[in-house]
């Protein structure tokens, strides 16, 4: 039976959540592992699992019924992918059998990585004037968007419930909330390396920047923060990847993550980054992250 949601995002999600692309896998040989290791991030008291890598709200379906209140999330859904209207009809019939525990996040991607990509931020703006003429509209307090910079930023406080950037640093946050002001959820992705040694930390790190540091969205966000050219090159400085990955002691990487709240985060979505590729979900890592975040995962 499920337990009914919170009334809005920034009340169901709790301060940490994980976010996971290997939980969207199509890999045949996952799919029964899957909805049982959604069931056991919620037992571990995480708030929130966003599906990451150009996710849908069928990814979120099939782990819907493995929980009971975890917040189920795309991280994000490509607008250029789905149509807003099939996406509000598959929205409606997720929230119809389990009410209150999806939340939409939708973004724009990248122009190297979709197909007819064109004006992102006015499409997103139809997209969004799309989600509420649907004959069941996806309401605002239940969608969130992919922003970075300043003028998608102030689409996400004025047509959602609030903010879920990627690759930000607690400065960024800042500012970000700057923009958003207090009442929207700002809900960064954070990238964890469970590592203490500092070479080994940022070799994982690097092998997993490395290609988003290409994209000139991401490679925007940074200049504007004060990074600079030799910084992004060669998977990124030690500056620039220490930055952008909490990784240390247990301590440290507390701290890290308490910096992120600081700046006015109010959900973190962390990923764990290992190294080892592929579609495992690295649940012992996501174990010891619980551990590490507690006393419950989700937080007060």
């Amino acid at each position: 039976m499920n337990t009914p949601a919170p009334t809005t995002p920034r009340q169901a999600t709790g301060r940490h959540g994980i976010f996971s692309h290997e939980l969207r896998s199509e890999d045949p040989s996952r799919q029964e592992e899957l909805p049982a290791a959604a069931a056991e991030l919620e037992e571990l008291g995480f708030g929130a699992i966003w599906l990451g890598g150009n996710s849908s709200v069928r990814h979120a379906a099939r782990l819907a019924g493995a929980t009971e209140r975890v917040v189920l999330a795309t991280g994000i859904l490509n607008i250029w992918y789905e149509a807003a209207a099939a996406v509000a009809g598959q929205w409606s019939e997720l929230d119809r059998a389990h009410p209150g525990r999806f939340l939409l996040g939708l973004g724009a991607s990248h122009a190297q990585l979709a197909q007819n990509y064109r004006r992102p931020y006015s499409t997103m703006v139809e997209y969004l004037d799309a989600l509420d003429a649907a004959g069941t509209p996806v309401p605002v307090e239940r969608r969130v968007l992919a922003a970075l910079g300043p003028r998608m930023l102030r689409l996400a406080r004025d047509r959602a419930a609030g903010a879920h950037p990627y690759l930000v640093t607690p400065e960024y946050v800042e500012q970000a909330r700057a923009v958003l002001g207090e009442g929207p959820l700002l809900a960064p992705e954070v990238t964890v390396v469970l590592e203490s040694r500092p070479d080994r930390a940022r070799e994982v790190a690097r092998g997993f920047l490395d290609y988003y540091l290409k994209l000139p969205n991401y490679a925007a966000n940074l200049e504007r923060l004060g990074f600079t050219g030799e910084d992004l090159t060669g998977g990124g400085s030690d500056r620039l990847v220490d930055a952008l990955t909490v990784w240390g002691t247990d301590e440290a990487i507390r701290a890290r993550l308490d910096a992120y709240h600081a700046a006015g985060a109010d959900h973190l979505a962390l990923q764990v980054i290992t190294g080892e590729g592929g579609d495992t979900p690295p649940r012992a890592h996501w174990r010891r992250l619980a551990e590490i975040v507690g006393p419950g995962a989700r937080g007060a």
